[in-house]
C-alpha cells in the first residue's frame, strides 16, 4: 500500500501564495498517476446573507470567482498539470473547501497560506488554520519566503 496521496485537492484564491501552492502541486504530482483537483470558493462574507442580495450581486460573485478559478486553472497547466476536476463553491471557504474534500476523498490538501501576523490570527482565524485542525487527511501549507 502506498502512502503517496492519489487524489489531490488544490484551494486556489489567486494569491501568490496561491500561485506557489500550484507550483508545488505540479513538483509533488511529477511523473505519477495523481487525480489532481481545484477548487476555489468566492467569498459570500459571514456579514452578508446570499439571501439578501439580488441576483446581480451573486451572478456578479460567482464570475468574478469563476475568473479567479480559470486563471489558476490555466496556470496549472501551462505547469504541465491537467486537473481532473475544477469546483467552483460559494461561502465560507474552510467548509466548502472541507466538503469537497469528504466529495472527491483527497488524500491531500494543499492551500497557501499568507502568514497572518498572531494579533489577526487570533481574531480572525485563517482558512488554511481551519483546514489544518479539521480536515481528516494530510493538509500542505505552503508559504512563501518572508
Amino acid at each position: 500500500m502506498s502512502t503517496f496521496p492519489s487524489t489531490v485537492l488544490c484551494a486556489v484564491d489567486g494569491s501568490k501564495e496561491s500561485d506557489l501552492a500550484l507550483r508545488h502541486v505540479v513538483d509533488l504530482v511529477a511523473g505519477r498517476e495523481v487525480d489532481v483537483h481545484v477548487v476555489h470558493v468566492g467569498l459570500v462574507s459571514p456579514w452578508t446573507n446570499p439571501r439578501t442580495m439580488s441576483g446581480q450581486q451573486v451572478d456578479r460573485l460567482r464570475a468574478d470567482a469563476q475568473q479567479v478559478l480559470d486563471g489558476q486553472v490555466a496556470r496549472l497547466r501551462e505547469l504541465g498539470v491537467d486537473p481532473s476536476g475544477t469546483h467552483l463553491r460559494m461561502g465560507r471557504a474552510t467548509d466548502e473547501i472541507l466538503r469537497l474534500r469528504d466529495e472527491i476523498d483527497a488524500d491531500l490538501v494543499v492551500i497557501g497560506s499568507r502568514g497572518l501576523n498572531t494579533f489577526a490570527r487570533v481574531l480572525l482565524g485563517t482558512d488554511a488554520e481551519a483546514v489544518v485542525r479539521h480536515a481528516p487527511c494530510a493538509v500542505l501549507v505552503v508559504r512563501r519566503d518572508r
